[in-house]
C-alpha cells in the first residue's frame, strides 16, 4: 500500500457515472483487478472518511504509464466534490488496497458478470485476462441505458457480450442473473468473475455451484477505514473444512472472495457499493 498526492489528469462523465484519471505510478505499478483505492475528502468539508473505489484501469507502460483510473456515481458530498474536480488538481490517495481476482492457470473461457458500476473493475480484469491468452465474454446489466458502464469499451474487450437492462432501453430486457445460465451454456464458460450487488452475486454463486463452475465475486459493502482496522466491512465466509464460518474483512482478505464460500444467508448488509457518499 502506498499513500500519494496524485495529480488529476481528467474527470469525465459517462452516462450515470464519472471516471477520474490520476497520475499515481506508485499505485498503478502494483494494482491488480479487484483491488481498490481510498481517496481522502478535502479538508474542512462535510465528508470525513476516505471514499473507496474499485480500480477501473492501471497503465504500467506506454504513453499513459503510471496512470490510474476509477469510476463512481455521485451519492453525497464526497463524490460530488470528486465529480467537480478539475485537471491538474491533486487528491490524497492510498492503494492498492484489498485482495484482487486470481487468474486461472488452466481454464481459458472466462465469463465476466457485472451490474452498474460493478462493471468498472471487470474491464481491468478483461485486459489482464486477454494478456494471458484467455477468452473473455461479458454479461453486463443495469436499470437503464444511462446505467450501462462504457458499453462500447466492453464490446472491444469481449469476444462475446450480452447487455441487459431492467427497462429494455439497451440490449435485452431482464436481469443478468436470469440470463446467466443460458450465457454459460452458449459460451462454454469455464470460470466466472462477478462484481455486482449482493442479490446478483448470490444468484451467480448458486448457478455456478449447480454447474460446478468456479466463481469469484467482488463484494460491495460499507467501508470506513479501508485498511482492516475497524471490521465494519466484515463478510461471513465459510471455513474450508465446513465447520462454521469466519468474518473476513472485505478491505483486506477481500473484496474478492470465492463465491461458493461466502455465507449468503448471513449477509450483513443489503449492499452499498464502495465509494458511497
Amino acid at each position: 500500500m502506498r499513500r500519494v498526492r496524485a495529480e488529476i489528469l481528467s474527470v469525465r462523465k459517462h452516462g450515470a457515472y464519472h471516471t477520474l484519471t490520476l497520475v499515481a505510478p506508485e499505485i498503478a505499478e502494483r494494482a491488480r483487478p479487484g483491488q481498490f483505492v481510498g481517496v481522502a475528502p478535502p479538508p474542512g468539508g462535510a465528508a470525513l472518511l476516505r471514499r473507496h473505489f474499485f480500480i477501473h484501469a492501471a497503465s504500467r507502460r506506454g504513453g499513459w504509464a503510471g496512470t490510474l483510473e476509477f469510476a463512481f456515481d455521485v451519492r453525497g458530498p464526497g463524490t460530488a466534490w470528486l465529480a467537480g474536480a478539475r485537471a491538474h488538481g491533486a487528491v490524497d490517495v492510498i492503494g492498492p488496497l484489498g485482495t484482487g481476482f486470481a487468474y486461472p492457470r488452466r481454464l481459458s473461457n472466462c465469463l465476466l458478470v457485472g451490474e452498474g458500476h460493478g462493471v468498472a473493475p471487470l474491464h481491468f480484469l478483461a485486459q489482464e485476462l486477454r494478456a494471458r491468452g484467455k477468452r473473455v465474454d461479458m454479461l453486463v446489466g443495469a436499470e437503464g441505458i444511462e446505467g450501462v458502464f462504457e458499453p462500447i469499451e466492453g464490446k472491444r474487450l469481449a469476444t462475446n457480450i450480452s447487455i441487459v437492462t431492467d427497462d429494455g432501453s439497451l440490449g435485452e430486457r431482464g436481469r443478468v442473473a436470469d440470463l446467466l445460465p443460458e450465457a454459460m451454456e452458449r459460451w462454454g464458460t469455464e470460470v466466472v468473475y462477478a462484481a455486482a450487488p449482493a442479490p446478483t452475486l448470490r444468484r451467480v454463486a448458486q448457478v455456478c455451484r449447480e454447474r460446478r463452475v468456479p466463481a469469484q465475486v467482488a463484494v460491495e459493502g460499507p467501508m470506513a477505514c479501508g485498511i482492516g482496522l475497524c471490521f465494519g466491512c466484515a463478510v461471513p465466509v465459510l471455513r474450508r473444512n465446513g465447520a462454521g464460518y469466519d468474518h473476513l474483512r472485505a478491505c483486506v482478505e477481500g473484496p474478492v472472495f470465492n463465491a461458493g464460500r461466502v455465507s449468503w444467508d448471513r449477509w450483513p448488509w443489503p449492499g452499498s457499493a464502495p465509494g458511497g457518499g
